[in-house]
């Protein structure tokens, strides 16, 4: 991972309280999170060979866990690409405002949950790559 990708997103370690009967993790928003969570989904029954993602946010920040399983991450923030593979539910990774974002090789099983700092807004995605990568190059970014 480059420089400048860990700019652009880091893992986030929860924490985790082991005993005999099984381990806990928890998270609180802006405590191990850099922002107050808005909104949780989770993806699950994802096809081994679907892909996810394809999008990039004009503000929202995220945080991805795999709970279950594993798949892949790519990120590309207009200048450098990088992979992540989940497959820790103790270690998510934080996700910045413009950076695209894909998703793939989901495991059978896996579970995919997702914090955000916004509530949902489709007027805050970006679809096209072309359009994200304008965004990106824009002064005013």
């Amino acid at each position: 991972m480059s420089g400048a990708a860990m700019g652009i997103t880091r893992m986030i370690d929860l924490p985790q309280i082991h005993d005999q009967r099984g381990d806990l993790t928890f998270v609180e928003g802006g405590n191990h999170i850099p922002f107050d969570i808005a909104r949780v989904y989770y993806l699950y029954n994802v096809p081994v060979d679907a892909e996810r993602g394809g999008h990039a946010h004009r503000e929202l920040e995220q945080i991805v866990f795999a709970l279950s399983g594993s798949f892949r991450m790519k990120i590309d923030d207009g200048t450098t690409k990088s992979e992540y593979w989940l497959r820790d539910p103790r270690k998510g990774l934080y996700i910045r405002r413009l950076v695209w974002r894909e998703m793939d090789a989901f495991s059978q099983g896996a579970v995919c949950m997702v914090l955000a700092s916004h509530s949902y807004d489709e007027a805050d995605y970006y679809r096209n790559y072309e359009d994200f990568l304008a965004a990106v190059r824009s002064p005013s970014a």
